[in-house]
């Protein structure tokens, strides 16, 4: 220790005074730790303000202000165990009287931090084996089950994405077959039309009609299962994307967490070696701003990462119900439009019972006039020089 005392270093920071009273809960806790105070440190500072507790809920202390009274008593030159306890003394409501920590979180994101986001960014996709054997130490969230399901969305993407081809493909196969029944239609059409005998002429005309009508079958089953592309692609191109961003958002704001959460244990550990070495440590003897700076970092980072894995795990869930609503759905309006559309077809075909056609050649439209006998000139030319050949041999 030294004989003399430092000068608190703020690091630009203000600390502006208040007071809260806070009513205790049925274990007489009010839900802060304390850090620093003597005999090394001049401050008492709050490390971290735990999750539901009358302190949370009353929002006002956070990590890395400054607890200068209890009850209106002061606590300068006290331990942390001695706050603690003047705290625990005090039942039903306790006043805290502090100095807010008034920080800009841009000036704790140093290059460090930013460093260590890396590194948990790469540790994030090894293996533990292989993290361990480089020397790199794999935090408990880490191992996080979101990430899976970010797998699995990214799977089911890939699932909507071939349903959707698929669904393309057979669209245009409609479509191309619809249009070859309309040129069926278009043609027994004007063969029925040019038909001079009524019976055949009805029976062509009757199966032109059924292909026409197979053809507006195959439109009304296009139009019918349209809808199902343009849902399919809402999920794949807006719902998808969407909760990927949410997903990379969160794991940006876990990677930061885990980087203010390590950075506070290797301030910690540098504390606890030079105390182990009664060694004096700047910050610390200074009012240790930039820890308490750091535990701020922490909470608002903490704070973040718990309201991005709330907005994840809500968004999943309610993608995982659309996917196994949907797909039932839409499966069964495929399946249901594609057995109508043959269930109308087989039925027009089985009404259009004309077959077979009978039909009179020799009194159809298509009669050929009798040709005349062909001759050939060189032919002629033959046979007269053998008729004077012949006279002349008489």
């Amino acid at each position: 220790m030294l004989d003399y005392e430092l000068e608190e270093d703020k690091l630009g920071m203000q600390a502006i005074p208040g007071s809260v009273t806070l009513q205790k809960d049925t274990q007489n806790l009010i839900g802060i730790s304390i850090g620093g105070g003597a005999p090394l440190c001049p401050c008492l500072y709050i490390v971290q303000v735990f999750d539901n507790t009358p302190a949370a809920k009353e929002g006002t202390l956070e990590s890395g202000d400054e607890i200068v009274g209890v009850s209106g008593k002061s606590v300068k030159g006290k331990t942390k165990v001695e706050v603690a306890r003047q705290i625990q003394a005090v039942k039903g409501e306790v006043t805290i009287n502090y100095n807010k920590l008034k920080a800009d979180p841009k000036q704790g994101k140093t290059l460090d931090i930013v460093l260590k986001k890396i590194k948990h960014k790469f540790v994030e996709n090894m293996s533990s084996s292989t993290a361990d054997a480089l020397g790199l130490s794999r935090a408990i969230l880490c191992n996080d089950g979101l990430v899976k399901k970010l797998q699995d969305l990214e799977r089911t993407a890939g699932m909507y994405h071939g349903l959707a081809e698929h669904t393309k493909k057979m669209m245009r196969a409609c479509y191309d077959l619809s249009q070859t029944h309309k040129a069926f239609g278009d043609v027994f059409s004007v063969i029925g039309a040019r038909e001079p005998q009524v019976t055949a002429s009805e029976a062509f005309t009757q199966f032109a009609a059924a292909h026409r009508n197979m053809e507006k079958y195959g439109i009304r089953y296009l139009k019918t299962i349209k809808p199902m592309l343009s849902d399919l692609n809402t999920y794949l191109n807006k719902a998808v994307p969407d909760t990927k961003l949410t997903i990379k958002k969160y794991l940006d704001a876990k990677f930061e967490y885990l980087s203010f959460c390590l950075k506070v244990k290797e301030m910690d550990d540098e504390e606890y070696s030079y105390a182990a070495l009664q060694e004096p440590l700047y910050r610390v003897e200074t009012g240790n701003y930039e820890y308490r700076l750091v535990l701020r970092c922490r909470q608002e980072a903490r704070a973040k990462f718990a309201k991005l894995r709330a907005d994840v795990l809500e968004k999943i869930e309610l993608l995982d119900q659309k996917h196994v609503q949907d797909i039932v759905f839409q499966l069964q309006r495929l399946v249901s439009a594609m057995a109508k559309y043959h269930n109308d077809c087989h039925a027009i075909m089985q009404e259009t019972d004309v077959f077979p056609i009978e039909v009179d050649l020799s009194q159809t439209t298509f009669n050929y006039a009798k040709r005349d006998d062909f001759t050939d000139p060189d032919g002629e030319d033959e046979e007269e020089g053998e008729e004077e050949d012949a006279g002349s041999g008489g």
